[in-house]
């Protein structure tokens, strides 16, 4: 099931999201979180994005051809903790399906270790990287309420703002479904 994408301005994308009951079957959810991600031609979507308050997120950079690392990128990330975020900040423009048509430079730690369940409930500590960390960063963002633009210099945000209140009321054009907070 494509589900469609959570706009900026909904108050689920502001909360820290909840975590879930261990051993929880997550099965349908998550194939219908990578099917609402493709769809959407994203490389990472959080629960909160489709309207969900739960510490959950998917990546996919597989679908990334010019970037080292990336060929076998999928992963999924269940009650994940960011243990600690090591290295020097580096920026690199990014974007959000949430607040599509806004691309800016965000600097972000180069490395990072987590932890994590799988979808079999197996527990991971890893450390990820470049790319991968990047993308981990701003979907574990989303899941603590956060999104990618609370990095930007005030005069930045202020700027932006008409934009973000027309995404709010879903003036704006995507190429998938979306649900709009102030859509009239």
């Amino acid at each position: 099931m494509i589900y469609p994408i959570i706009m900026y301005g909904d108050p689920v994308l502001r909360q820290r999201a909840k975590d879930i009951d261990h051993g929880a079957d997550m099965t349908q959810l998550i194939e219908d979180m990578f099917e609402t991600m493709h769809n959407a031609s994203g490389i990472g979507l959080a629960a909160p994005q489709i309207g969900k308050s739960i510490r959950l997120f998917v990546v996919d950079g597989t679908i990334i051809d010019d970037e080292p690392g990336l060929a076998d990128f999928k992963k999924i990330f269940i009650n994940p903790v960011i243990m600690d975020e090591l290295g020097t900040p580096w920026e690199y423009e990014e974007g959000c399906l949430s607040i599509p048509s806004i691309r800016e430079k965000i600097a972000r730690m180069e490395r990072l270790k987590m932890r994590y369940f799988d979808e079999g409930w197996n527990l991971w500590e890893e450390e990820f990287d470049g790319l991968k960390a990047r993308i981990i960063q701003h979907e574990y963002d989303h899941i603590e309420g956060k999104m990618f633009i609370d990095y930007l210099p005030p005069l930045r945000k202020r700027l932006l703002k008409g934009k973000l209140a027309d995404i709010s009321k879903g003036k704006v054009e995507t190429e998938y479904r979306i649900s709009a907070p102030l859509k009239k």
